[in-house]
């Protein structure tokens, strides 16, 4: 039993999403050190699920190479949308099934937190500090903050970046706040930040809500140039993400207990593949399934690609590659010509009780046995074929979004 109560032969592993910019990889792997450090006679190791290596199969492979038969496994992720309900799991529940001895614990996602949120505020004081020494002293009520979260089909994750932006609006008093996002849902950056340039306020504070830098935090900032440079009388300051603050190691190591204690209790009345949530009601009951599968531990940018790791996607954009002499790689489908058939039959900690037994329309049945360490028996007969496409985001035509940002061309 080590000294933070985890017994003999457990390890933890931390899964990442993984990007093409080899600086955000570098920075998620800080954290797997930053939690060695606090779980020295642990085994913990790290994987991703796309772009980068190692993928989480690979870490899993190490701990069970250190004779670990028990893993933590916790989801790098702010909240709990697509890639912490569906793509991890589908890895973790596959690679289960496939190595019999091994059991997956799984925790949830870092949420909504108070440390996060004072993790949040150190960022932000950094920026505030840094604006007012370089540019001179703005009242606090004379400055609209703009917290943009990544952005997901997920409405419930995407409510919570709007939860996260008011207490810090209303926790250091600013004149006002607004949320927007990266990608996938509306508002965007551009819409949103042009929208907040009409409100009169002095300066807007644009604060990325990620845990690490990588291809759309660059282009946040290049968004907030852009709209900048139509307003050059607003003084448009740009925060850090979160990367490893010691708050955001705490909340990891916070998840980690949790599993331990069983208490990893994930958001469910809120879900979307579980209760009827307006707008998304055709999704309750959809398969638990990863889509990330064909692009696992593909890497990130081309070798000798000018940016040099610091990607910001050019490589996949086809002018960029031709005046570079660059093979063009366009940017991932998310249909797959040879699925992985998910696995089903797992084991992982969420650690609430439910019994569940859903009939839908589309040809499956669920019986669900939940507790910590909660087992799923799903039976899946499936009268259509899965290409692993995305569900349809119901308000793909809305005018402030929901495509992901493009690159600025230059």
């Amino acid at each position: 039993m080590s000294k933070n109560g985890i017994p003999e032969m457990t390890g933890i592993m931390v899964c990442g999403h993984g990007s093409r910019n080899q600086n955000a990889a570098r920075e998620f792997a800080t954290v797997a050190e930053g939690l060695k450090a606090r779980y020295p006679d642990v085994p913990v190791e790290y994987g991703y699920l796309e772009f980068c290596n190692p993928v989480i199969s690979e870490g899993l492979d190490r701990l069970r190479a250190k004779g670990v038969t028990r893993v933590l496994a916790v989801p790098g992720m702010l909240f709990a949308a697509g890639h912490a309900k569906n793509d991890i799991p589908s890895v973790l529940n596959t690679y289960q099934a496939q190595n019999p001895g091994t059991v997956i614990n799984y925790g949830r996602e870092l949420g909504i937190d108070l440390k996060m949120i004072r993790a949040a505020g150190a960022r932000i004081q950094e920026a505030l500090d840094t604006a007012n020494r370089e540019q001179g002293e703005v009242a606090l009520h004379d400055t609209l903050l703009m917290v943009v979260g990544r952005g997901s089909s997920d409405p419930d994750a995407n409510s919570n970046v709007s939860k996260v932006m008011r207490m810090l609006w209303e926790g250091f008093g600013f004149g006002w706040g607004e949320t927007c996002y990266s990608g996938v849902t509306f508002p965007l950056v551009g819409p949103g930040l042009s929208h907040a340039a009409k409100l009169g306020y002095k300066r807007i504070i644009v604060f990325p809500y990620f845990l690490f830098t990588g291809v759309l935090v660059k282009r946040i900032y290049s968004e907030s140039d852009a709209v900048a440079a139509n307003h050059p009388e607003i003084q448009f300051i740009k925060a850090s993400y979160l990367s490893d603050h010691p708050l955001v190691l705490d909340t990891f190591q916070d998840r980690v207990q949790e599993i331990v204690e069983g208490q990893a209790l994930m958001n469910c009345q809120m879900c979307k593949y579980r209760e009827q949530v307006l707008g998304f009601e055709a999704e309750v009951g959809l398969p638990q399934e990863s889509h990330h599968h064909h692009v696992e531990g593909i890497g990130g940018g081309l070798e000798n690609c000018p940016c040099n790791g610091d990607c910001d996607a050019s490589c996949r954009d086809e002018d960029f590659c031709k005046a570079h002499g660059l093979p063009w790689t366009p940017v991932h489908s998310h249909a797959s010509p040879a699925p992985l058939e998910p696995v089903h039959d797992h084991s992982h900690g969420h650690g609430h009780p439910h019994d569940h037994s859903h009939d839908h329309a589309h040809g499956h049945s669920h019986d669900h046995d939940h507790g910590h360490g909660h087992s799923h028996d799903h039976d899946h007969s499936h009268g259509h074929a899965h290409d692993h496409h995305h569900h349809p985001y119901p308000h793909a035509d809305h005018p402030h979004g929901p495509r992901s940002m493009e690159k600025k061309k230059s």
